[in-house]
């Protein structure tokens, strides 16, 4: 029964992989990602139902479109599976099986997976337009109050501890709010501390202190090879161009998600 259990979970994780690749793309355009029928990116031809099925879609059409035959990028393809493989891995290691399926496992992983889409548009537009999209914010902001709400309801000694992330997150999108906007300043600090508010909510701070720490070497790393760069050929990139060119978001993103599964496993094995 546990692997037909993994199976549903797979296949709903390459749904989900399909939803994000989808998102992803949509979401900065400002296209409806709920209501607008799919369709081809190279030849605008709407995609029928044997077009549309994750995975298996892009393997019996060889990663053609069936009407342009233009090649699709693989990693629609391959955000799929890893999606779906993540899935299964996470519902492992949080120990639910077929035996203590019960509706509190069921609000943990769904939560999760609330989280984890949060987690995959975040980096996801960060890493093509190196910017952190307002509406996907506003989503962890409210699955975060959500989630507290839960939290406090299971785990009331708690309560302080989520009224200091409530606190900071009235701050914050103050100052963003207000502030930010009413000087035309750049909101990307702004929005990358409220986003490391959201992983506190949703993971443990030792998580998103590690996030952080792996994130500035990581960051730092990027730097010294980009210096290097510029040495070997010569030219001097500006202080705007360096900035502009560093995705904190991805970074924090794949860190958070990487200590998180780290963590739920050592403490399974």
């Amino acid at each position: 029964m546990d692997i037909i259990l993994y199976v549903i979970i797979f296949l709903i994780g390459i749904f989900f992989g399909s939803f994000y690749t989808l998102a992803v793309y949509r979401i900065p355009k400002g296209e409806d990602i709920t209501h607008t029928h799919s369709y081809c990116p190279n030849c605008k031809h709407k995609l029928g139902i044997l077009d549309l099925i994750p995975v298996f879609s892009y393997i019996f059409l060889g990663g053609k479109c069936r009407y342009c035959k233009q090649k699709i990028r693989p990693r629609y393809f391959i955000l799929e599976i890893l999606s779906g493989i993540f899935f299964v891995t996470v519902f492992y290691i949080m120990g639910i099986n077929y035996e203590n399926l019960n509706l509190n496992a069921i609000l943990n992983f769904g939560f999760f997976v609330l989280y984890f889409t949060f987690i995959v548009l975040f980096a996801g537009i960060d890493s093509e337009y190196r910017k952190i999209n307002k509406p996907v914010l506003m989503y962890g902001v409210i699955i975060s109050l959500i989630y507290i709400v839960y939290l406090c309801i299971i785990d009331f000694a708690s309560i302080y501890r989520y009224g200091i992330y409530l606190f900071l997150f009235i701050i914050l999108l103050l100052i963003d709010t207000i502030y930010i906007k009413k000087k035309a300043i750049d909101s990307y600090p702004i929005d990358i501390l409220i986003s490391i508010i959201i992983m506190l909510v949703f993971t443990s701070k030792y998580i998103v202190i590690n996030s952080i720490i792996t994130t500035l070497i990581a960051i730092a790393i990027y730097l010294l090879i980009e210096k290097l760069k510029n040495i070997k050929s010569k030219r001097k990139k500006t202080k705007k161009e360096a900035n502009y060119e560093i995705s904190i978001g991805l970074y924090l993103s794949i860190t958070n998600i990487l200590f998180y599964v780290l963590l739920f496993a050592m403490c399974e094995f």
